[in-house]
């Protein structure tokens, strides 16, 4: 089929639909008006076919990963299904006397299966993650990412593979007519369309997966129970028909044909949709907008073809063939222009986003919709049936999202990719002059591309360089260096994955949670980013650290960052981070995960409560799980209903910040595994090592209450500020469905959602420590120390623009004493203060004095200003 692996499986959820010729003589003239009746039908079916494969994926990819090979080998499982089940049952509706029947069976066997997949799909991908291990080979996941959605769906799957030619004849002996198969199919991938567009943006955020699943069945019994009827009510006007005799298909070109514009087709797909993440928001919503624009095109196509009732020779073969590789080369011309198209749209949100997909597919999707009613047609013309067209388009998709990622994308590069693609649909032109006629001018413009290829689509700053890019199937990486020197990280264009000026930010992520385990030894990171975080956590004396990173890309830039030959370098393995702590038998001190954006398609699993709870598992006793939180890449309902999952997983949760920062402010979620409050003692004794003193001493940590400091809430304030409402499970993916107004988060003020935090998060002594705030000095030291806090980041969030100079210290120096006043503690009020009035002193040594008594009379127990005071001006007061 020219539609999507992992969609239009989809539209073909319910397959692919083919032009059928019909006996006409048999049928009687009667029997056309049942015919309207079935349209419902036809795209009920493509519409449950589609919302399936949008469900089944995303559940397997919670169990088997996101690494490439898992959802390669659940595509080509899936496709596999289908293929299979259109060979198996083509004889039977070919010569079957009711294929109503045969379809309402059909429909039946897809709703009992949606409905025990509802329990099997998950069990069974549980049941696998630990049998593969943690570093599987490349090949044994795809084996097992292709064999699990085999086996376990095949019922579903195979009897999908069958509707498609069941509609067609029964649509042919409902109409009287010979050529149905190509409205057939336009009309089963419009349904495929609707089911794209309901199943993302509202059954599933509505409902979750496992009801999803039950609406889904509902609308498969719709199906069989219609046909029946409309079946039944037209049973006398077909009592004669004899069913068509089948030939055997006459030209092997044919068969060729068919395989490989399956192949060409899905691959065209994957390799724009991987150019797409590059420039688009990358959410669940995005892809869906892929997909419903690739739809789109194969629906118009086929029911335009239908419409127009042409001819299936040669001639028309040609047209559509070399028609299709030209409409590729179109899109090819666009792609590297589509960031710009990105930028107009935004205004848009999702429907912006959906026009941009609308441009880049429209025309070569049409294309291949017609292309297929057409070569459908031809084998139903052959055949009686359009079932082996099904098989083998759908035997061609199976394997071409395997082609694109491990042939074409590392051969070509991305872009460069689609040229060959284009070519593909050439080379099955049929030999004649005419043929080369039709193929002169795409070639033409595939050889200017070529030589003349578009800009690259990973952005560099005015200014700045681009240091070096790896181009992997699942992601572009690249080090980009800005301006001002700065080195970072971006991963497919817009994500940022951290850089040489967040190295202390990113040392501190590691090491405040190391600091609140007593002895660790084991560490383990999920999520690496530069790499220096793991760096950071292996300074930590006697603690052994094993990082864990999805991209491949990512880990092959780490040497931009950090050194990870070096002695004592932590160990680094390339995994999905779920499918990795499912499948591990180790048990850790301390488990870290990094910043995921939770806008990003994928990213929300890793915020799910069953995946708190496997975390769990992976502690050793005593053991301390810490999730980091960006707090300016997330909006404030997923926000609650990540702390509700994880507070019902780690109920003595706390919430932690790592710095203070209104720029990019992170929150850490702290649980332990068996529960118990912090020892203050052994912290200080801790902070008292010169070895790890060595280390944590740069980073601000020098006194307990420095990093107490950061303590933001316990379980009680945690639960209030959470309040009711929904988890973030792996049935009902709260976050991933959430993702537009965590992109719009991406445009409010970074300290937003920091700043509503703070507000309504009290916290409380007696919380944080083991013998209550009555009988530890520190309670009453820590209360101010957070009021201060709180000031502090508010005076950060009230400055506007990026003032310097006097303009700063006039903008900030009265905050920063009003924090001050709160807790002399507070250095990083302190520190900044000094620094403002040594400043003045060479430019306004009045405003220098007047600051310095200020900061004397917020803070007297600190001598600082009091004896710069005596120094510079010669007085301790005016």
């Amino acid at each position: 089929m020219q539609s999507d692996p992992g969609s239009a499986a989809i539209a073909s959820g319910e397959p692919v639909a083919s032009e059928v010729q019909v006996q006409t003589a048999s049928v009687r003239p009667q029997a056309a008006r049942y015919h309207r009746l079935l349209i419902p039908i036809v795209t009920a079916s493509g519409f449950a076919g589609l919302g399936y494969e949008i469900v089944w994926t995303r559940q397997l990819s919670l169990a088997l990963g996101t690494e490439m090979m898992a959802v390669l080998g659940v595509t080509a499982g899936f496709f596999g299904g289908l293929a299979l089940g259109a060979f198996a049952l083509d004889g039977l509706i070919r010569r079957s006397r009711s294929p109503w029947r045969v379809y309402a069976m059909l429909e039946a066997v897809i709703a009992v299966w949606g409905l025990i997949s509802v329990r099997l799909l998950p069990w069974a991908g549980r049941a696998l993650a630990p049998l593969l291990g943690t570093d599987p080979s490349a090949s044994l996941l795809w084996a097992s990412s292709f064999a699990l959605p085999t086996l376990v769906l095949l019922p579903a799957t195979m009897a999908m593979g069958g509707t498609l030619a069941a509609l067609e004849r029964m649509t042919r002996e409902s109409r009287g007519e010979a050529r149905v198969a190509a409205g057939v199919y336009g009309a089963n991938t419009a349904g495929a369309l609707a089911g794209t567009l309901a199943s993302t943006f509202l059954l599933i955020p509505m409902l979750g997966f496992s009801k999803t699943l039950v609406c889904l069945a509902g609308v498969n019994m719709f199906c069989a129970l219609g046909a029946l009827a409309v079946g039944s009510a037209s049973g006398k006007a077909r009592a004669g028909a004899a069913p068509a005799r089948p030939e055997p298909v006459r030209e092997l070109r044919l068969t060729i044909t068919l395989f490989a514009t399956g192949l060409l087709g899905i691959a065209f797909e994957v390799l724009v949709v991987r150019l797409a993440a590059q420039v688009m928001q990358d959410t669940v919503y995005t892809f869906a907008g892929l997909l419903a624009a690739y739809l789109l095109g194969t629906a118009a196509g086929s029911l335009l073809w239908q419409r127009a009732g042409r001819q299936t020779q040669d001639g028309s073969l040609q047209c559509l063939l070399a028609g299709t590789a030209l409409a590729c080369l179109m899109t090819a011309s666009v792609a590297p222009h589509v960031g710009r198209l990105v930028e107009i749209a935004s205004a848009a949100g999702v429907f912006g986003e959906l026009a941009v997909a609308i441009a880049l597919f429209l025309a070569p999707s049409t294309a291949m919709g017609a292309l297929f009613g057409l070569l459908a047609q031809r084998v139903r013309d052959q055949r009686g049936s359009v079932g082996w067209a099904v098989g083998i388009n759908s035997l061609g998709a199976s394997i071409a999202p395997l082609v694109a990622a491990q042939l074409l994308i590392p051969t070509f590069g991305t872009w460069q990719a689609i040229l060959p693609i284009a070519l593909g649909y050439l080379v099955l032109l049929p030999p004649s002059r005419l043929a080369l006629a039709w193929s002169a001018v795409p070639e033409i413009v595939a050889l200017v591309l070529w030589l003349h290829p578009g800009p690259s689509l990973t952005k560099v700053p005015p200014g700045g360089a681009l240091l070096a890019v790896r181009e992997g199937p699942m992601a572009t990486a690249s080090v980009v260096d800005d301006v001002s020197g700065t080195r970072y990280l971006e991963v497919n264009g817009h994500f940022r994955m951290g850089g040489t000026s967040s190295s202390r930010s990113d040392y501190r992520q590691a090491v405040l949670p190391l600091l609140l385990h007593q002895a660790p030894r084991q560490a383990l990171f999920l999520g690496i980013g530069t790499g220096a975080t793991i760096v950071g956590g292996s300074q930590m004396p006697g603690v052994s650290v094993l990082g864990v990173e999805l991209s491949r890309e990512v880990v092959d830039l780490l040497p931009w960052f950090v050194n990870p030959a070096a002695s004592g370098a932590p160990r680094v393995t390339v995994a999905d981070a779920r499918r990795y702590i499912a499948a591990d038998r180790e048990q850790y001190d301390v488990i870290v995960a990094d910043l995921f954006h939770p806008a990003l398609d994928g990213s929300g699993a890793l915020y799910t409560v069953e995946h708190f709870d496997a975390v769990k598992r992976r502690l050793a006793p005593q053991g301390i799980f810490c999730q980091w939180l960006p707090l300016y890449q997330l909006d404030l309902p997923s926000l609650r209903a990540i702390i509700r999952g994880f507070l019902d997983v780690y109920p003595d949760g706390a919430a932690w910040l790592n710095h203070y920062s209104v720029r990019t402010p992170m929150l850490a979620l702290i649980g332990t595994k068996d529960g118990g409050h912090l020892d203050t003692d052994a912290l200080a004794a801790r902070l008292r090592d010169a070895a790890i003193g060595r280390v944590i001493h740069p980073l601000g940590f020098e006194a307990p209450i420095d990093l107490l400091g950061q303590y933001l809430a316990g379980p009680r304030a945690l639960s209030n500020f959470a309040g009711a409402g929904p988890r973030n499970t792996d049935d009902y993916p709260f976050v991933t469905f959430d993702a537009r107004r965590n992109v719009h988060a991406l445009t409010s003020a970074p300290w937003s959602l920091l700043l509503a935090v703070t507000q309504s998060l009290q916290p409380d002594p007696a919380e944080l420590l083991p013998h209550g705030p009555d009988h530890d000095p520190l309670g009453a030291r820590l209360s101010a120390y957070w009021r201060a806090r709180n000031r502090f980041l508010e005076v950060g969030a009230s400055l506007r623009g990026d003032p310097r100079g006097t303009a700063l210290i006039e903008a900030a120096a009265p905050g920063l004493i009003e924090a001050l006043r709160a807790s002399a503690e507070f250095d990083p009020a302190y520190g900044p203060l000094m620094g403002m009035a040594r400043s003045l002193i060479s430019s306004d040594r009045p405003a220098a004095a007047r600051l310095l008594r200020q900061i004397n009379e917020a803070a007297p127990s600190r001598g600082e200003a009091r004896e710069l005071l005596l120094h510079e001006f010669g007085l301790r007061r005016e």
